[in-house]
């Protein structure tokens, strides 16, 4: 009779616990005054049995920024698989030009695979350098014809429809091509010199692509960098206007390549000109619209890149919220589960994987690219927890909750949920824009386990790190 009685108690304890925790909820939404000029959606879920621990408008949509990569991601690991790798080729045509052919391989640039806070970056264009390395040792030394960029496998379609005009400019919002290097975007730095004379240039990585029109003055003293930006449209004219003082240190801007396939021709091109290699044409690009077939180029294989495994790029997309892997992943799922890289493919995908987990979309989504830039994506909180459980009851358990940002630790959450114990039992995507402020992801309570949970704030009137210390603070709380 005692070990039923026992049992008993226990199932009492945990029932007391959750009602707390509840009311704990209840009382960090209904006593902020921050609640109360925000749009607010909460949902907890016991991780492994999806039993509902606690609900805030979890019905209602909203903005999920970032905590969109958690459903490109969760599609990219269940269709592509963990091992699934791109191979990038450089080919010799019979007509003479040398094509760098694209693959959707999302890590051609200087991150280091896997992530790896403490990792310094590599030279940005280093897979470039390799390839062009490999082509010496197959014997070219001379090009007959041009250095063609090729990101036909993707129909060209660089920007999603409902990303804003100040996202495509940055690093954020870089155009998607199936042919992409140092993630498509270029950093500038400015160094202050000697007052009344132009500030100092530098470019990462360091080739010439754009004209650039260098009009800051450095003035002595302390003070703020005025710096304008003015980009002609359609072209690779950058004017830089303003000033900057003599203290300034680390003054940047980042830039979004134009054209990705074009930008990696002309660095193929350097880098086999500084081997020696004579090239009689130009650098180029190959692009194809939506409604032409795809046929790879045919010739002399003279160099390959295979990327890391999937699990690695998939790491990255969550762990630093890097926005060109996951919409190059959406493109890649559309690809091979539909034969069309395109981000409708993937979508449909999309649409596919959540109905065979439950859901119900278009009743509980709206999603339109892979990222979370879009500002018309919506989702309910209950159907990110929805995905959190499978994905946590799934056979890629370990390889996902790996994925996902540590509290206090690591990616965009090593200055978040800081400087306590608890922190590191979150483990928790972020998601940021203008009007959307998200947390989604797993905590380990003290007294229930792992809990999956999704915290979406819209529209608040209030800076943004006060809306986060706030979302903090109810995600710590699961924890108790």
């Amino acid at each position: 009779m005692r070990t039923p009685t026992i049992a008993l108690f226990a199932m009492l304890a945990v029932s007391a616990a959750g009602a707390d925790l509840a009311q704990t909820l209840d009382l960090l939404v209904s006593s902020s005054p921050l609640a109360a000029r925000s749009n607010i959606g909460i949902h907890v879920t016991d991780a492994k049995t999806g039993k509902q621990i606690y609900a805030h408008n979890e019905d209602h949509f909203f903005l999920p920024a970032s905590n969109m990569k958690l459903f490109t991601t969760a599609l990219a690991l269940t269709r592509l698989g963990p091992d699934y790798r791109f191979e990038t080729r450089v080919i010799e045509e019979s007509g003479g030009d040398v094509v760098l052919v694209g693959s959707g391989d999302p890590s051609m640039s200087g991150r280091v695979y896997p992530y790896d806070r403490n990792a310094p970056s590599a030279p940005p264009l280093r897979a470039i350098e390799d390839l062009a390395d490999q082509a010496i040792v197959s014997g070219l030394t001379r090009v007959h014809g041009d250095i063609v960029g090729d990101d036909r496998l993707y129909p060209w379609a660089p920007f999603p429809p409902n990303w804003s005009q100040s996202d495509a400019s940055g690093e954020s919002g870089a155009p998607i091509s199936a042919l992409s290097v140092a993630d498509n975007f270029i950093t500038i730095y400015f160094t202050p010199t000697k007052s009344g004379e132009p500030a100092q240039l530098s470019l990462s990585p360091a080739l010439e692509y754009f004209a650039i029109d260098n009009r800051i003055v450095t003035f002595a003293g302390a003070g703020e960098a005025k710096i304008r930006l003015t980009r002609t449209p359609g072209s690779r004219q950058l004017l830089f206007e303003g000033t900057l003082p003599t203290t300034a240190k680390n003054y940047y801007a980042t830039v979004a390549i134009d054209d990705p396939a074009l930008y990696a021709a002309c660095a193929l091109y350097d880098a086999l000109t500084r081997r020696g290699v004579a090239i009689d044409g130009h650098p180029v690009a190959r692009h194809r619209s939506s409604g032409d077939s795809y046929a790879p180029p045919e010739g002399k294989v003279l160099a390959t890149r295979t990327s890391p495994p999937a699990s690695e790029l998939i790491q990255m997309v969550d762990k630093v919220s890097e926005n060109l892997h996951a919409e190059l992943l959406l493109r890649e799922v559309g690809r091979i589960s539909r034969k069309a890289g395109t981000a409708d493919a993937g979508l449909a995908e999309m649409t596919a994987f959540l109905t065979k987990i439950g859901a119900a979309p278009g009743a509980d989504s709206r999603m339109d690219d892979g990222s979370g830039l879009s500002r018309n994506a919506q989702v309910t909180p209950r159907l990110v927890t929805e995905l959190l459980g499978y994905m946590y009851n799934s056979s890629s358990h370990d390889a996902w909750i790996a994925m996902l940002p540590v509290g206090g630790e690591d990616g965009t959450l090593s200055r978040r949920l800081c400087c306590t114990q608890e922190a590191h039992s979150i483990r928790a995507k972020t998601g940021t824009l203008n009007r959307a402020l998200a947390l989604s992801g797993y905590a380990e309570s003290k007294t229930r386990g792992w809990l999956a949970f999704s915290i979406l704030v819209n529209d608040f009137a209030a800076p943004a790190a006060e809306i986060e210390a706030w979302i903090d603070k109810i995600t710590l709380a699961l924890t108790e």
